[in-house]
């Protein structure tokens, strides 16, 4: 019983898809980089790597609790724990808000900067399995929520958060868009149905091409806003790596289809590792 249970709890935070914790981390660490002019200490990299973790988990905790009457109605959650009554939302809150104040212990060890916003970015985490229901375009909540740890890198490194700190994350947004956009193409039928709301749906047939554009504008302010901050031809090599792979992602999605929308999704962690990288390897080369 207690395996199982495991087995369910595992389940319920995608222990087995790190492709969306990872979608958190690339932009997480590059801000640490950034903020720090390199290396940013082992400290800093395992309370941030294993923050983004926890509350990546824990925010699968609590969407699946808000949206555990909808999911029932998709073909691609139907399965999940809190939705076919495996787990039951008690169990789910609790698990959720365990991983929470754990993840909290190591914002603790930072500083009471980055403790204050670590308030705002648990607000928005929170807010964001309602927005599906109310606003057209729920992906740009879920951008912020995304993008909350590039604030709160610079201040555990800086304690302030200084205005390149809110341009990267104005620009890690437009890309949280362009694959949340993906993802909600893959549910479109289904959401379409129950009357979620979606960037996919919102967007219509110009869904692909505003996926592209958020490619362009993320890939276009993080070079422009590094430019005399990240001066190796490193970075640049790696930016165009990055957009040669939202390219790729751009002929995957062409047709709408399902298998290739989801495939273009799991891919996006590769294109913010790819900057994090030209970022890192750019300052090491100095």
């Amino acid at each position: 019983m207690l395996k199982q249970k495991l087995d369910l709890y595992l389940q319920l935070v995608r222990w087995n898809r790190p492709a969306g914790w990872l979608l958190l981390l690339w932009p997480t660490l590059s801000a640490l980089w950034i903020a720090s002019h390199g290396f940013p200490g082992w400290h800093l990299v395992a309370v941030f790597t294993l923050g983004t973790i926890l509350m990546r988990s824990a925010g699968c905790c609590v969407n699946d609790v808000a949206d555990r009457e909808f999911d029932r109605h998709v073909k691609r959650t139907a399965e999940r724990p809190v939705t076919r009554g495996a787990v039951s939302v008690r169990e789910a809150l609790i698990v959720g808000a365990v991983l929470a104040l754990l993840a909290f212990g190591l914002v603790l060890t930072t500083n009471s900067t980055t403790i204050a916003w670590s308030f705002a970015a648990l607000a928005i985490a929170l807010v964001y399995p309602y927005a599906k229901r109310y606003l057209s375009m729920p992906q740009a909540v879920l951008g912020v929520a995304f993008s909350f740890g590039i604030p709160m890198a610079f201040a555990a490194v800086q304690s302030r958060v200084p205005l390149l700190a809110w341009v990267l994350l104005l620009g890690n947004l437009f890309w949280v868009i362009a694959y949340d956009t993906e993802y909600a193409m893959v549910d479109r039928d289904d959401d379409l149905k129950i009357g979620m709301k979606t960037s996919a749906i919102t967007l219509g047939r110009f869904d692909v091409a505003a996926v592209m554009l958020c490619y362009l504008l993320y890939l276009s302010i993080w070079a422009w806003a590094l430019v005399g901050i990240v001066q190796s031809a490193i970075y640049l090599i790696a930016i165009g790596v990055a957009l040669a792979q939202a390219l790729w992602h751009g002929w995957l999605i062409r047709k709408r289809e399902r298998g290739d929308c989801f495939k273009a999704f799991r891919l996006n962690h590769w294109l913010g590792f790819a900057v994090f990288a030209g970022i890192a390897l750019s300052y090491l080369s100095r």
